[in-house]
């Protein structure tokens, strides 16, 4: 094992804007590892394991590392910095095990020191076989012990098993906090939306399967599809096929699903084939580096037999790929064939598996909702059973882990059921699945089980894997098995009512998705116990456990009270609200278990804003609710909690201003500030709060203990960080990612497993149905006497809660409610102390209505139909005031008076300032007849009788507008009429319309008459509305309509509420207020009536209402400053929005002015709120202020405005006018469904006014226009006058819109506001670019590079008649990779290009003469060298390039990438970039943007003088090619494809290639390659082309089928303009020589020398110079001779001239793009993000008018030779003896049948040898097989049909193996067989001489002795022939047995030689070679 240790780098060079985001890759036997990026920082400091597996090999003395840091890039390929290389001959010579290097400096690509070192500390653990090349040879026995060994794990304390700690090198540590950090960081950046991933697997090979002569095959199955290997024989059997398993889901459902392996026998019966299996997350692949596991062998086990031991080893490469993820590629390793086993297995490093048993504890459930019908329940009644109505629910448990799953006894009929069972899942440990999940289910004897709720435990958090070793103190922490409890687990769900309906939320009950309610609580307890098997997998819990529990069920009563202060951002104003607070079931109003206690607030009628929201008009009174509830005291695991978050959220508030500055540039003194009062601050922190001790607590269980160790050491750690880095850190910016970590980690450790205290859940109940909730932990608002800051964070202290919807599909597009809640929660043991948080007084009312009817016009009882006289303010309970007795502790302060209440009597106009009066005129008549007035002449809206329009008066405060009119603006007839058809027993008709015809008996129309707010004199206060009834009534004109203050004609019912205030007997305070519990005032007598009756139905008791009274209210001045967005989403067909903002604060609300067509828009508006009431104490409010919520619309002339998404902005508050600080404009994320969409620049100020008056606010902004405020100075940007220069080369692919193509299109360019259009392009299709190419605005952008806006391309169309439509758009978000400074001109600055040199060059043709020797010469090279023998040298396959090495030719270099994604070559982009163009919503509505085409382009960004006298500086683009069109010749070479998409059933995939270029296409369907995914293609295409019209090329691979239409698996797109236009010199490939004849012939069409000459005029240098004869060369201010380029070369007879090969030396020294050959992903629309396979391939492109270019490559590929296996089986000796003859002797009738492997149609049996008495056999029989070899590549080509049906061939590559088996010959029953011999031709095991040597042994030695390379002496295809003993095995009782043992010759014999030394087969002629006798 190699260990790579990358610490840090040092004085990496900055970027020409900002830091690079350094990565580091070490690249080991062309093996890649990479470290993760560290964000804009020029100090990285990583602390990163990179791990290389060696394969059991000794290192070699002349192996290195090599060190590449590169600059991360989100898009394109990341940029190159710098790089070392490091031998490891210290290591290899034994003398070392780690070796630091420290300070190594890193130099360019062209050797150049560029002063940036790094720190690595490389460690090497040798193999255990490996000699050490010093002169003592160390013993091998370096492996450290790995932790948990066996020593004594009996005797350790539960929890925390024995063994060593690890030390710091070895293995498990590193993997532990490698994942642990690597797991947060890779899918933290993961989406949380369905999105596509590909998960492959590749399976390669098994070893040592059990049993004999089987036929294994391998099903894999992943998210419920399964795939199966083909069937193959013999015990070790090569698989080598790929799955693909396509999926479309949550990356955290994906993460959860199992990968499970399982082979089996196919020869057995079903019962017992299954051999063995292995099981691993999908999360734990993703958590890998790369998301992939590479040649990794799985440890095979059976799954019922938890004591066996290995079944066999299954060898895999498993990834998962998902959206934009690099594809993984594959190195096969050259030894791969005999890699050791154990060093490679599958598990978390350095720990074995051993098996261990999870032993969970269930004993009981409490509150488990009712989920039975009571219909069974009520026939029981009728037989006489008297169960009890609660329990109607049959609970059982199940958990399952890892694929197996148990379950509890079944409780029948009880809600609080007791099982007392333990469930012992058996597992491997430690194990690859994370989760253990717990449902209690339901049980129904008919229908299938209800899910009542699911949890999970996370084995991460409550084991330690110990070993998080903190870099630099070496310090390891014991780690612990998983422990939990005993303690309550709470289970959430769907709402708890029951109904006999599905539940639409049945999936919440699942654990899919945040539950909405608590369904109740299971106390378990789980412990985990190594080795050992346990007898029963359920079994009872004994009695003393149970005992034990009792102690940690103790209850404490706590005590919940929530006051609200407002309920703002309601969307329309619908039925009474009120607000429902629960925790557990205390405080559920629907629920009965519980006393009824005053949980919910008093209904209220929503009221207008004046804008867009409805609010709930509390005023000074504000509802409150009290639960008080019984649970555990968990109060040390809380404490703890806060503590942590506590000090996690005071570092997170000081990184967010650490991330401001960075992000600013602010100046290194203040930056310096920011961060040493974060670390500070931090380190303070963490030594004045430690955690609480647990000594003495109640509740502690083993979990506690061990994570107070864990978290103690946990912050002592980050302690010793913060303050080595106070003193140490040398680059400030650099430290971010560190602290980010610790923030990370902080909020970890604040994890809290057992948490049983149920979350608080607010519920918002409309009318009887709950709409929305919120669910808040507890320990948020918990109160804790140990310090103020393990308070929870909201504990007493007002804040914003936003609601939900239940299972939200649209993810909070719509808000329900926004809350201000003040919450607190305390032991009822403390409850005093809640009189220190309460402000406010409390008053507590008891309420009843009293109702009333009218009867002939007199108000009374009698017409009270099924209503009761006193009842609830629902009407639906009976109330009497007799029956009203207060609580215990409280007593009656005054008697019964009349108070209506004013929250649910709002008249419609309230909050408008302009209102429509509106009534209805109804006439009827009968069919015919002449229309009348109806019996209700004026009704509203709904028909319910209305007043006369005369009635009607105009209110205080309000002014008529108007007399009433007809609303004519409807479907109506001229008057106004509208008719209709009444159906009885409807009274009105259900639909109207404006034409009337005879049958019509019913018409009406709307008379309006609208009126004004009148504006108030200055001073004047608005008077109150007149208080309606001077008796209290409030009317209604049918029972459940809303009610009114004024008695109307139309009225028929009418209520009043009557109070009763109540004060505590012994004046506690507010906190007297806990005392409240029960229900006040039910009619009892109607209980004892109705108690048989369903209770339940009630909806809630009626309990006492409890307000809280704000006296103090204070005036507030509020300023909301929007100055612009970014990014928005695009909402309108014509790619843009047309933006506006709603800001909302409690409850006022505005909206700023609507901008047209933009995704950026700058609204520099200031919104002002000038009188805000706020309700409460100031200081309170300046903590914890309301948050301004802006939520950005887009404008649409039809239907509704759509949502683009909102942001949070908390203001700053100023108590004091005067205060000198002014907000700061700052970008706040646009937050859309979840996801970032966008940004906003916003702030805001709240001022406080003084009484006096408004003189001291600050100066009003100056005005855009009428009611148009902008943003100030001084919160504004600063700005600076700026040139933009843009390049606009040209249009590409744009596609069509509205069905026209885009024919004569222009580009406009926005930035800043200004905006500037180029010259039209007169006709795509012939020339595609701008005319003039350069465009120049002058705009004032802001200096700080954080505000700056965008620059926005927009393509306008020309179209007849005027018509100028927007075609595509594209937003640059960034212009700092443009900025630059426009005094330097770079050498690239004169942007000649390659087309302006043809201009100059004469053509001609080139010709190449070659001598006839030489030819004679070349062909017989061809046979030994081709261009295979290039490729396989360079990518390092050395054994199957032949003699090409030594013969010093070119290689060629291999990418593994697309040549676009070299971070050298920057794209191909460096004379222009390629813009997406993209159009809005596409036409199915869904979001995501379609590309309608490409901009080719660029730009500079520079500052102008603002002086207008000084010049301007020079222009930056200038000298530009000619831009015309040019034809080509192109040629494509493709090498082969790798991993592609299978398309056929059987897995595999029939490929061909179509190209297209322009109009050309070409179709290589005839040369389909049959049953292949990893086809080798060594073709080579020739098409001519006009650039730049025919730009793309596109290669796509087909899959051929002969039936149904030919499947597209995937194509790839080259942009041949860019490598035509590109400096890099990329339409060619450089090769490292000049040739001018053999396989590396030259193919460009200028010599090297015209080339240097044209890169010398384009980067503005002289020309080259030779002096003599060509040998030295001066270029560029340097001297180049060819000497130092070919000192150590081989010359060989192909080059070509000295000075053509000097300047191709030199040129190759320029950066240029090398001969290479390139992996181009293929993509298929299907899943357009996911990789479909790769192409290698590469292509150049030569201009015709310069003549033509050299001969192309010939890349066909290799055919295989054919040879023979020649097996001479001479004799057996040893043989098993089977039989027993007639005389009772033992005997066997022997015979040996003999194939090679995928060959099996070839089987050979000799004859027999009857009758064996002592196991010898005589044969003398030749067993021949021809097999096709491939001898570069040393596999064997197999070309067969797989079924009897298959059209083609299948070609398989397969090592060369021989099986032979003995058997006994039977002629009534079947044969018996007595042994099998396996060998591998390449690694043949050496026979033995003489039988008796020959043993079982022998064959041991194959897997443990690991060569690099097969040494010669063991491959018979070098020996050629080889003769003597070896041993069959076979299996018996799972141990190898000797067989027999069988003499043999084996010679292998090539295809020229077959007819010189003939031989035939057995003993047929030609019998020679040697001559066979027949046996004596």
């Amino acid at each position: 094992m190699l260990r790579i240790l990358v610490e840090s780098a040092a004085s990496l060079p900055k970027k020409k804007v900002g830091s690079p985001d350094p990565i580091t890759t070490v690249v080991f036997r062309d093996e890649k590892k990479k470290t993760n990026s560290i964000d804009s920082e020029v100090n990285p400091v990583w602390n990163e394991i990179l791990e290389f597996n060696l394969n059991g090999a000794a290192l070699e003395p002349n192996s290195h590392v090599d060190v590449i840091v590169k600059d991360s890039e989100t898009f394109g390929k990341d940029k190159f910095i710098g790089s070392t290389r490091i031998p490891l001959r210290e290591l290899a010579s034994g003398q070392l095990r780690s070796l630091p290097s420290k300070n190594v400096p890193l130099v360019d690509e062209n050797g150049h020191n560029i002063g940036a070192t790094v720190n690595l500390v490389i460690g090497y653990d040798p193999p255990p076989n490996a000699n050490s090349n010093a002169d003592e040879s160390h013993d091998g026995d370096s492996t450290l012990d790995s932790g948990g060994g066996e020593q004594g794990d009996e005797t350790a304390p539960d929890g925390a098993p024995g063994g060593s700690a690890m030390s710091p090198s070895t293995p498990g540590h590193s993997a532990s906090l490698r994942r642990r950090v690597v797991r947060s960081q890779n899918r933290r950046r993961l989406v949380n939306k369905p999105q596509d991933f590909q998960i492959r697997i590749r399976l390669i090979k098994a070893r040592q399967l059990p049993g004999n002569n089987i036929k294994p095959v391998v099903k894999v199955q992943v998210c419920g599809q399964t795939h199966r290997t083909r069937i193959k024989r013999g015990n070790n059997p090569f698989f080598d096929e790929m799955f693909f398993y396509n999926v479309h889901m949550l990356p955290s459902d994906l993460f959860e699903q199992n990968i499970g392996f399982r082979v089996y026998n196919s020869y057995s019966l079903r019962a017992d084939s299954l051999m063995g299996e292995f099981k691993l997350d999908v999360g734990y692949v993703y958590d890998e580096p790369g998301h992939c596991v590479m040649r990794k062998w799985l440890l095979l086990n059976d799954p019922d037999d938890s004591s066996s031991g290995a079944k066999g080893y299954l060898k895999v490469s498993l990834f998962v790929v998902g959206i934009g993820d690099e594809q993984p590629s594959e190195k096969r390793g050259s030894n791969d064939d005999q890699d050791d086993i154990e060093s490679n297995l599958l598990l978390p490093a350095g720990v074995t598996l051993r098996w261990a048993t999870l032993s969970l504890k269930v004993f009981r459930a409490e509150d488990i909702p009712q989920m039975d019908d009571a219909f069974i329940q009520s026939l029981k009644e009728v037989f006489g059973g008297n169960e009890n109505k609660k329990n109607l629910v049959d609970p059982f448990i199940e958990a399952r882990f890892a694929g197996k799953k148990l379950c509890t006894q079944i409780v029948e009929k009880n809600a609080n059921p007791e099982w007392n069972q333990v469930l012992n899942l058996q597992v491997k440990f430690p194990s690859m699945c994370e989760r253990v999940k717990l449902t209690v289910f339901d049980w129904d004897r008919v229908t299938g089980n209800d899910a009542v709720g699911t949890t999970y435990f996370n084995l991460a958090k409550i084991a330690s894997s110990g070993g998080e070793i903190e870099a630099g103190t070496g310090e390891s922490e014991v780690g612990f098995l998983p422990v939990f409890g005993p303690c309550f687990i709470n289970l959430y769900g769907s709402p708890r009512e029951f109904s006999g309906l599905p539940d639409p939320y049945e999936d919440l009950n699942l654990g899919k998705g945040e539950g909405v309610a608590y369904r109740g609580r299971v106390l378990v307890e789980m412990s985990t116990k190594l080795e050992g098997k346990v007898d029963k997998a359920v079994d009872s819990i004994p009695s003393d456990d149970i005992l034990v529990v009792q102690k940690y069920q103790r209850r404490r009563k706590f005590c919940l009270c929530a006051v609200f202060h407002s309920a703002s951002m309601i969307q329309e104003p619908g039925e009474p609200i009120q607000f429902e607070v629960s925790i557990g079931n205390y405080g559920n109003k629907l629920d009965t278990t519980c006393k009824p206690l005053a949980s919910t607030t008093q209904y209220s009628c929503a009221v207008f804003d004046g804008n867009h929201y409805y609010y709930l008009p509390w005023a000074g009174t504000k509802p409150v609710v009290v639960v008080t509830s019984f649970w555990e005291d968990i109060s040390h695991r809380m404490d703890t909690v806060n503590i942590i978050l506590y000090i996690y959220r005071r570092l997170q508030s000081n990184l967010e201003d650490f991330r401001t500055a960075v992000l600013a540039k602010a100046p290194d003194k203040q930056l310096s500030g920011v961060w040493v009062k974060l670390l500070s601050q931090l380190i303070e922190d963490l030594e004045n709060f430690p955690t609480p001790e647990l000594e003495g607590r109640s509740n502690l269980t083993s979990l506690d203990l061990q994570l107070k160790k864990l978290r103690d050491s946990g912050l002592k750690s980050i302690e010793r960080a913060a303050r080595r880095m106070r003193e140490e850190a040398q680059d400030i910016p650099d430290t971010l990612a560190d602290i980010e970590s610790w923030a990370e980690k902080l909020s970890s450790l604040a994890e809290e497993p057992q948490n049983s205290m149920p979350d608080v859940i607010i519920w918002m109940l409309r009318g009887e149905s709950r709409v929305a909730y919120s669910r808040i932990p507890a320990h948020q608002i918990l109160y804790s006497t140990y310090s103020e800051q393990a308070c929870g964070q909201h504990c007493g202290k007002t804040h914003t809660i936003v609601l939900k919807y239940p299972m939200d599909k649209n993810r909070g597009l719509k808000v329900p409610v926004q809350i201000r809640v003040n919450m607190w929660l305390g032991l009822s043991a403390h409850e005093k102390k809640f009189n220190s948080f309460s402000e406010g007084t409390f008053s507590v009312f008891a309420e009843l209505y009293e109702n009333q009817a009218s009867m002939f016009g007199k108000w009374g009882t009698t017409g009270l139909v099924g209503r009761h006289k006193f009842s609830d303010v629902t009407g639906n309970l009976k109330l009497k005031k007799e029956y009203f007795m207060p609580p215990r502790g409280w007593e009656w302060e005054s008697g019964w008076f009349i108070d209506p209440e004013k929250a649910l009597l709002t008249e419609a106009d309230a909050g408008h300032t302009e209102f429509m009066d509106e009534v209805f005129q109804n006439e009827t008549r009968f069919p015919g007849g002449e229309w009348k007035a109806a019996s209700e002449p004026f009704t509203d809206v709904n028909g319910e009788k209305s007043r006369n329009p005369g009635e009607f008066d105009c209110p205080p405060g309000w002014t008529w507008e108007d007399e009433w009119t007809v609303d004519i603006n409807r479907a109506v007839d001229d008057q106004g009429w509208e008719c209709g058809l009444t159906i009885p027993p409807d009274d009105k008709p259900r639909s109207w319309v404006p034409a009337e015809k005879v049958y019509h008996v019913h018409r009406r129309r709307r008379l309006v008459r609208p009126r004004k707010r009148v504006a108030l004199p200055a001073g004047a206060t608005m008077e109150r509305r007149d208080q309606g009834d001077p008796e209290g009534w409030e009317f209604s004109s049918l029972i459940g309509r809303k009610f009114h203050r004024k008695e109307r004609s139309s009225d028929t019912f009418r209520r009043r509420r009557w109070r009763r205030k109540m004060a505590p007997e012994d004046r506690l305070g507010a906190s007297a207020i806990f005392k409240l519990e029960g229900a006040l005032g039910v009619d009892t007598e109607e209980k004892e009536r109705s108690s048989k009756g369903d209770v339940t139905k009630m909806f809630g008791a009626n309990t006492p209402t409890v307000s809280c009274s704000l006296d103090r209210s204070c005036m507030y001045h509020l300023r909301v400053y929007v100055y612009q967005a970014r990014n928005m989403t695009s909402m309108d067909k014509d790619s843009f929005s047309d933006p506006y903002a709603h800001v909302s604060f409690l409850h006022l609300s505005k909206t700023t002015e609507k901008l047209r067509a933009t995704l950026n828009p700058t609204w520099d508006q200031t919104l002002i709120f000038n009188h805000v009431e706020i309700y409460g104490d100031p200081q309170a409010l300046a903590q914890h202020p309301p948050d301004v919520v802006i939520e950005f619309y887009d404008h649409d002339q039809v239907g509704k405005d759509e949502l683009l998404g909102r942001c949070l902005c908390a203001p700053l508050v100023k108590l004091n006018p005067s205060m000198d600080q002014t907000p700061k404009l700052l970008w706040h994320p646009i937050m859309q469904r979840g996801c970032e969409e966008g940004a906003a620049l916003v702030a805001a100020e709240l001022i406080l006014k003084d009484k006096s008056g408004e003189s001291d606010l600050p100066l009003v902004p100056p005005k855009r226009a009428e009611n148009l405020y902008m943003v100030p100075q001084g919160i504004r940007p600063i700005v600076q006058l700026t040139a933009v220069e843009i390049l606009a080369w040209g249009l590409r692919n744009m596609k069509p819109y509205q069905l026209a193509t885009v024919s004569s299109p222009s580009l406009v360019v926005e930035c800043g506001g200004d905006r500037v259009e180029s010259a039209v392009i007169r006709n795509m299709k012939k020339s595609p670019n701008f005319p003039s190419s350069v465009l120049f605005i002058k705009v004032l952008l802001p200096k700080d590079e954080m505000y700056t806006p965008p620059i926005v391309l927009k393509v306008i169309d020309h179209r007849p008649f005027g018509r100028k439509p927007v075609v595509g758009q594209c937003t640059i978000t960034s212009l700092e990779q443009f900025r630059c400074d426009p005094y330097v001109i770079t050498a690239e600055g004169a942007m000649a290009s390659k087309m302006a040199l043809m201009a100059a060059l004469p053509s001609r043709h080139v010709s190449i003469n070659m001598d006839e020797t030489r030819l004679l010469l070349e062909t017989q090279e061809k046979q030994t060298v081709d261009w295979w023998s290039k490729f396989y040298v360079s990518v390092g396959e050395h054994e199957k390039c032949g003699p090409y090495i030594k013969k010093g030719y070119d290689t060629l270099k291999v990418y593994d990438c697309e040549l676009e994604d070299i971070p050298q070559f920057k794209g191909l982009t460096d004379f222009c970039s390629t813009f997406k163009l993209q159009r809005g919503k596409n036409e199915d509505g869904d979001d995501d943007p379609s590309v309608v085409g490409e901009f080719k382009g660029s730009f500079k960004v520079y500052p102008l003088p603002d002086d207008p006298g000084v010049t301007p500086p020079p222009r930056q683009f200038r000298e530009l090619p000619d831009s015309g069109p040019q034809e080509c010749l192109v040629r494509i070479y493709v090498v082969q494809a790798i991993d592609l998409q299978p398309k056929d059933n059987n897995g595999r995939c029939d490929p061909y290639m179509k190209i297209s270029l322009g109009k050309n296409t070409i179709d290589d369907r005839d040369h389909y390659l049959p049953n292949t995914t990893n086809p080798v293609f060594g073709r080579m295409f020739e098409m001519t082309c006009f650039l730049p019209q025919d730009k793309d090329l596109k290669i796509s691979v087909y899959d051929y089928d002969l039936l149904s239409r030919d499947e597209k698996v995937g194509e790839t797109v080259i942009d041949l303009e860019n490598r035509f236009l590109s400096r890099y010199n990329s339409y060619c490939g450089l090769p490292q020589t000049y040739c001018t004849s053999g396989i590396n012939q030259w193919r460009d069409q200028l010599k090297p020398s015209e080339i240097l000459e044209n890169l010398a005029r384009l980067k503005g240098f002289s020309k080259p110079r030779t002096e003599d004869n060509g040998n030295s060369l001066a270029f560029n201010g340097r001297e180049y001779t060819l000497a130092q380029f070919e000192d150590k070369k081989e010359i060989h007879e192909h080059l070509g001239p000295a000075w053509e090969r000097l300047c191709l030396h030199v040129l190759r020294t320029q950066g240029l793009v090398p001969e290479h050959v390139e992996a181009r992903t293929l993509y298929s629309s299907f899943q357009p993000n996911l990789s479909q396979g790769r192409l290698q391939m590469w292509v150049d492109v030569f201009p015709k008018s310069m003549g033509a270019p050299g001969p192309p490559f010939d890349i066909t590929p290799r055919k295989p030779k054919k040879h023979f296996l020649r097996v001479v089986i001479w004799n057996t000796t040893d043989v098993t003896l089977d039989e027993t003859s007639v005389t009772g002797e033992h005997m066997s009738d022997i015979y040996v049948k003999g194939w090679m492997p995928g060959m099996e149609e070839d089987k050979q049996r000799t004859d027999v040898h009857y009758r064996s008495l002592d196991g010898d056999g005589n044969f003398n029989w030749r067993f021949v097989f021809e097999f096709d070899y491939l001898p570069a590549e040393q596999l064997c080509l197999v070309s067969k049909k797989e079924h009897f049906w298959s059209l083609d061939k299948t070609e398989f590559r397969i090592p060369p193996k021989l099986s032979i088996q003995i058997w006994d010959n039977d002629k009534f029953s079947l044969d018996d067989y007595l042994g099998t011999l396996e060998l591998y031709l390449h690694n043949l095991i050496p026979p033995a001489k003489t039988p008796e040597k020959c043993s079982l042994s022998m064959m041991d030695n194959v897997d443990t002795d690991v060569q690099h390379k097969p040494e010669p002496a063991k491959c018979l295809f070098t020996q050629k022939s080889v003769r003597g003993w070896w041993p069959c095995s076979i299996e018996r009782d799972g141990n190898k047995a000797l067989g027999g043992k069988v003499e043999m010759t084996l010679e292998i014999v090539s295809e020229a030689d077959v007819d010189e030394k003939p031989a035939g087969k057995g003993r047929d002629e030609p019998n020679m070679n040697p001559k066979l006798d027949p046996p004596k």
